[in-house]
């Protein structure tokens, strides 16, 4: 992107949130949970090994420093934990729990481990604590909103320690070391102050900073907007602000108080910029998203973002590129602001603006993978400057570090119900920009949840034609998981929704694909006729190509079943379809399979003069793995047929080729294995169909 948008440079800090940071105070707390690690837990007293990873529990209200002195332990104790840190939020910003399944799943990608698309949250939580029982990790669940969300995500694992981050006690896991949270010592509190103002207006009324601190309750987030405020204001005097917080009594927590005293002061767009960011996906916002919501540019945006930060009502988060994180203990007062200061229609627009920039960023993001296409290049140059990225790496930079926000996006556009167009659009963008990006198989467990979305916003609105490509999306991923039975469910309710919308292609393809889940599952009869009820409207609506690939299907369904003599006629009309199509790579992979039932029903000679006319017909695709493959099912039959010393020359050749070919292969392939192979899907996992091919 350009500098009004994205600065690739790294996050803008302060010279003094970039290189003075420090942890300051809770050192007997440090002391203690440092000390409960190496305590013996109530197993080991009693003579049992401890079955389960310990809990160091750190309770706390928001704003009391709970997460920054869990992260300031795992700095110190980290070392002793070879295989690192996992760390996983278990709540939203406005408080809601999140799913265990989607906790289960960020633990697994942090630790290198498999998570299926669509696997259910018994099945994750269980490869989590398999994938973790002979490793050395620790854990940090922050922000957990009760016990059955740890407990589910504990390690069976005495050498993996989990520090949890809680509001309140966590009744129900045994062994649990809590630490309560009050106020820093005034020691630290008074040293967080002159971090942000100097020792100057300490030293000179220092029972004013120690009343301010009071007034504070000597909570570090209120401490941290109290010190902006005053760094704000050079001539402002520290007994001021403890006066003023003191004549407001006890309307509300010290929190509150300096919060609305730091809001009031801030000028009007301002003050509407950080209640909007009410709204922000995941409490996640970079200047994009600022700028959307509150109708302004890329730059003032990023400008206003980083005077929140100095004034301690925003953090920027440690990345490449300038990304903030609404604290929490901030989101309930700024959603209480929005819904007492902006009309609901104001906050629907907003909504509506961020999603419309965010579907383009999507879309820029995607269009700049397309390198050789000119129409693409040509939309490119079409598009807002403060959209273009620079290079498809840094789109993709963009698209990683901004994963978590989208996908909430996503979500909550979807829970709104008011916003499904714009849900639609972004989700199809969502789903086309990973799969550019990452690959369908690395993006496959965010898509089933993207296409589980689709799914609610079809049959919200009975969007049959989107209701079958989302169940078809769903039943492929499905099946590329082992859930074949699910798949089939997925698959049947696809064919109704492709018949309701009157969608030849959604029908047709569910018929195929219910045909692939019976011949997966072994019932070769219901998946021979399923393929042939595909082919019979294939034929109908003259899609050759199509028709010809079903041939083949259905001769495999049939070779599977023993029926050689069905399967030879299949593969026969395959080729001759693929010949007529003018498909020379199909055909030559057409006879090659019927080289391969002719070899099975006995027939040698047969299987002989088929495998050289696939030879040739393979040299003319120049599909050197085929004709490799070939030449040692000639060296088999010739073998069979008694005549080794041919045999040997075909093998000779076969081994030839593959050396050849392995040079120049990105990846390597299987030769022709001894049982007919398992055709692929004619699956399109991306597709969300209905929506705009020009978003």
């Amino acid at each position: 992107m350009t500098d009004q948008a994205v600065d690739t440079g790294g996050v803008r800090l302060s010279g003094r949130v970039a290189a003075e940071y420090q942890f300051l105070g809770r050192t007997r707390e440090l002391k203690e949970l440092r000390a409960d690690i190496e305590r013996a837990g109530l197993d080991t007293l009693s003579g049992k090994k401890p079955p389960r990873a310990r809990v160091l529990l750190i309770a706390g209200r928001p704003g009391s420093g709970r997460t920054a002195l869990a992260e300031e332990l795992v700095r110190q104790v980290a070392d002793r934990y070879e295989d690192g840190v996992l760390r996983a939020r278990l709540s939203e910003p406005d408080g809601t729990p999140v799913p265990v399944e989607r906790a289960a799943r960020e633990l697994l990608a942090a630790a290198d481990l498999p998570a299926p698309a669509g696997a259910a949250a018994d099945d994750l939580t269980e490869a989590l604590r398999t994938g973790l029982a002979d490793r050395r990790v620790l854990v940090l669940l922050d922000d957990a909103a009760g016990a059955e969300q740890v407990d589910a995500l504990l390690p069976d694992s005495s050498e993996c320690l989990v520090v949890a981050v809680s509001q309140g006690p966590l009744t129900g896991i045994s062994d649990v070391r809590p630490c309560t949270l009050g106020g820093l010592d005034t020691k630290s509190a008074l040293e967080l102050l002159t971090g942000h103002i100097g020792s100057v207006r300490i030293t000179v009324d220092p029972r004013a900073a120690e009343g301010l601190v009071e007034e504070c309750q000597a909570q570090p987030a209120a401490l941290e907007m109290a010190g902006g405020w005053l760094a704000a204001r050079p001539k402002a005097a520290v007994a001021d602000l403890a006066k003023h917080l003191h004549t407001e009594g006890d309307e509300g927590t010290p929190l509150s108080r300096i919060f609305r005293l730091a809001y009031s002061s801030l000028p009007v767009p301002a003050a509407r910029i950080l209640r909007l960011l009410a709204l922000a996906p995941a409490g996640l916002v970079d200047p994009h998203t600022a700028s959307a919501l509150a109708g302004c540019s890329v730059s003032s945006a990023r400008t206003t973002l980083d005077d929140f930060v100095a004034l301690g009502l925003l953090r920027a988060v440690e990345s490449p590129l300038p990304q903030y994180e609404v604290p929490g203990c901030l989101h309930p007062m700024l959603k209480a602001l929005t819904e007492s200061k902006d009309r609901p229609g104001e906050l629907q627009l907003a909504r509506a603006r961020m999603l419309e920039r965010t579907v383009r960023l999507l879309q820029s993001c995607r269009t700049i993978t397309e390198t050789d296409s000119a129409d693409a290049r040509e939309k490119l140059q079409g598009m807002p400057r403060s959209v273009r990225f620079p290079s498809p790496r840094a789109a993709e930079d963009w698209l990683r570090i901004r994963r978590p926000a989208l996908l909430a996006a996503a979500r909550a556009a979807v829970a709104d119900g008011e916003l499904d167009t714009l849900a639609r659009r972004l989700m199809s963008q969502l789903v086309r920009a990973m799969v550019a990006h990452f690959g369908m198989r690395a993006a496959a467990p965010d898509l089933y949840g993207i296409h589980r979305l689709v799914l609610d916003v079809a049959e919200r609105r009975e969007l049959h034609r989107e209701r079958a490509a989302a169940l078809l999306n769903l039943g492929d991923l499905d099946a590329q998981t082992g859930r074949t039975a699910d798949a089939l469910v997925r698959y049947r309710a696809a064919l109704d929704a492709g018949r309701e919308a009157n969608d030849p292609y959604a029908t047709g393809r569910a018929m195929e694909s219910v045909g692939g889940a019976h011949l997966e599952l072994g019932d070769y009869d219901r998946a021979a006729d399923w393929f042939g009820r595909a082919l019979t409207q294939r034929l109908a609506r003259a899609e050759r190509a199509d028709a010809a690939r079903l041939y083949g299907r259905i001769a495999t369904t049939h070779t599977y079943a023993g029926r050689y003599g069905e399967a030879l006629r299949g593969w026969r009309a395959a080729a001759t379809g693929y010949r007529k199509n003018g498909d020379v790579a199909a055909h030559a992979r057409a006879l090659s399979e019927l080289a391969r039932v002719q070899e099975y029903a006995g027939r040698p000679e047969e299987s002989l003069r088929t495998c050289h006319e696939a030879v040739e017909w393979a040299r003319r695709a120049e599909d050197v793995r085929l004709q490799a493959a070939l030449q040692l099912r000639l060296a088999d039959t010739l073998e069979h047929l008694g005549d080794p010393a041919s045999a040997q020359l075909h093998r000779g050749t076969a081994e030839r080729l593959l050396g050849e070919e392995a040079g120049e292969a990105e990846d390597g392939g299987e030769t022709e294995p001894d049982q007919p192979d398992q055709p692929e899907q004619d699956a399109n996992a991306c597709e969300i169909r209905s929506t705009s091919a020009e978003d």
